[in-house]
C-alpha cells in the first residue's frame, strides 16, 4: 500500500485511523482452472492503469494489487472494485482471468514458476522445497493501518494478538488446496505455516523489535526485513501497522468488512490501551479458525475457553464498536455481518459451487465472479 505522511507528525489515539489493502491473486486458465504463470505480460498491461500499485509475487502464476490510503468504508470499496477490474482487463489479452482465493483449487503444474527476480530467487533458494510444496501459491490479503509511528504500531500488534484468529476465520477463502479437500475453511493457514517466521507476531516494544529483526536477518532465517512474516508487524517502508493472516476474498464485501472491523478494533484497543496479555491458547484458536471459519467451535485465546466463533465475532464487535462510531462505520459493519452470517463465508460459499454439480471447475468459476463490476460473490 502506497502511503505518505509527515515524519514530524504525531498519532493520537483518538485519531481517526486510514487505511488500505494488499491483494494477492492467482491467474487461471478459464478453461482448464488451473494456474498459468502469466504474471510478466499481465503486469506489464497493468501498470498502465495502477501504476506502482500493480505488482510481482513470489510466482509467476501470483499478481499482486494495493489501494492507495483512504478514509472512509465506500473509499475502499470503490478503489477494491476498480483495482480488481483493472487487473481483469490487463490479463484478457493473456488468455487468463484473475481469481482470489487462498490457494489454487485444482492441481498446478510443478515445479512451480518462481518470478525471475534475483530476490525472489534468493527466497527460493532460502526456503528450499516449500517454494515448490503442494498449496505454495499462496494468495493473502493484507490490510494496513495507519498513519502510526513504529513503536504505536508495536503496541497495536500486542493489542490484536488475541482478537486475530476472529477475523482469520472471517476470512477463510481456502478449503481446496490442488484438488484435494483437506477438511479446512482456510488451507491457506496450514501451508503457510511452512514459511519462516509465520505465526503470531511476539510483544515486542521498539528496542525488542529491533534486536529481534537484526537476529532473524543475522542468523539468515529471513532475507531481509521485508521476509518477517508474523501476522501483524510493522511496515519497514511505510507508517502503518500490516495485518496479514487473512485469506484474500472473492467476495470484496468481506475484504471490507474485514478492513472496517480490523480499523475499529484498534482504534479502540489505542484508545482505551491496557498491558499487554499473553494468550495462552493462541495457537490453538488461529487451529480452530482455520479449520472451521465462522461455523462451529472456537477457542477464547486468553482463557482457552471453548466458544461458538460467532460469539467471539460479537466479542470483537462490541470491543470495536467505539472505533466504528468514530469513523462512522458502525451501520456498514452490522450489515456487512449479518450478510456474511447470512451468505457464509467463502469457503462455505466455494463448498456450496462445488455441491451444485460442476465439481472444482464449478469453484474456479464462482472465483472469477469476485472480478465483475460489482466485486460482490
Amino acid at each position: 500500500m502506497l502511503m505518505t505522511t509527515d515524519p514530524a507528525a504525531d498519532h493520537r489515539p483518538t485519531d481517526r485511523l486510514r487505511f488500505g489493502v494488499e491483494e494477492e491473486y492467482l491467474l487461471v486458465d478459464p478453461h482448464t482452472g488451473r494456474t498459468v504463470p502469466r504474471a510478466p505480460e499481465v503486469l506489464e498491461r497493468a501498470e498502465a492503469e495502477l501504476g506502482p500499485r500493480a505488482q510481482p509475487e513470489f510466482l509467476a502464476t501470483q499478481i499482486e494489487a494495493c489501494t492507495p490510503p483512504v478514509e472512509t468504508a465506500a473509499q475502499l470499496r470503490a478503489e477494491l472494485v476498480a483495482m480488481r477490474a483493472a487487473m481483469a482487463r490487463a490479463a484478457a489479452p493473456f488468455g487468463c482471468v484473475p481469481v482470489a482465493c487462498g490457494t489454487a483449487v485444482l492441481p498446478s503444474r510443478h515445479p512451480l514458476p518462481v518470478t525471475d527476480q534475483p530476490r525472489y530467487h534468493r527466497i527460493a533458494e532460502l526456503v528450499g522445497p516449500v517454494a515448490d510444496q503442494t498449496g505454495a501459491e499462496l494468495c493473502g490479503c493484507h490490510v494496513h493501518l495507519g498513519d502510526l509511528d513504529r513503536a504505536t504500531a508495536l503496541q497495536l500488534s500486542a493489542a490484536l494478538r488475541p482478537w486475530l484468529p476472529v477475523l482469520q476465520a472471517l476470512s477463510s477463502n481456502s478449503p481446496f488446496t490442488e484438488g484435494s479437500d483437506l477438511g479446512l475453511a482456510s488451507g491457506r493457514w496450514l501451508f503457510q505455516r511452512n514459511w519462516p517466521t509465520v505465526g503470531p507476531a511476539p510483544l515486542l516494544d521498539l528496542d525488542g523489535y529491533e534486536r529481534t529483526a537484526d537476529a532473524l536477518v543475522a542468523r539468515s532465517r529471513v532475507l531481509d526485513r521485508r521476509m518477517i512474516y508474523w501476522y501483524s508487524r510493522p511496515s519497514e517502508h511505510l507508517p502503518t501497522l500490516e495485518v496479514r493472516v487473512f485469506d484474500v476474498n472473492t467476495d470484496l464485501d468481506v475484504t471490507v468488512l474485514l478492513a472496517v472491523l480490523l480499523r475499529g478494533l484498534a482504534w479502540s484497543l489505542l484508545a482505551a490501551p491496557t498491558r499487554p496479555r499473553r494468550a495462552p491458547a493462541l495457537t490453538s484458536a488461529h487451529w480452530y479458525a482455520a479449520r472451521s471459519g465462522l461455523t462451529g467451535e472456537a477457542v477464547d485465546p486468553l482463557t482457552g475457553e471453548h466458544l461458538p466463533m460467532a460469539r467471539l465475532l460479537a466479542h470483537l464487535y462490541a470491543r470495536a464498536l467505539p472505533g466504528l462510531a468514530a469513523h462512522g462505520d458502525r451501520a456498514a459493519a452490522e450489515d456487512l455481518i449479518r450478510r456474511v452470517l447470512c451468505l457464509g463465508t467463502g469457503a462455505a460459499r466455494q463448498r456450496a459451487a462445488r455441491a451444485n454439480g460442476k465439481g472444482l471447475a464449478g469453484v474456479v468459476a464462482h472465483l472469477a465472479t469476485g472480478f465483475s463490476e460489482s466485486g460482490s460473490a
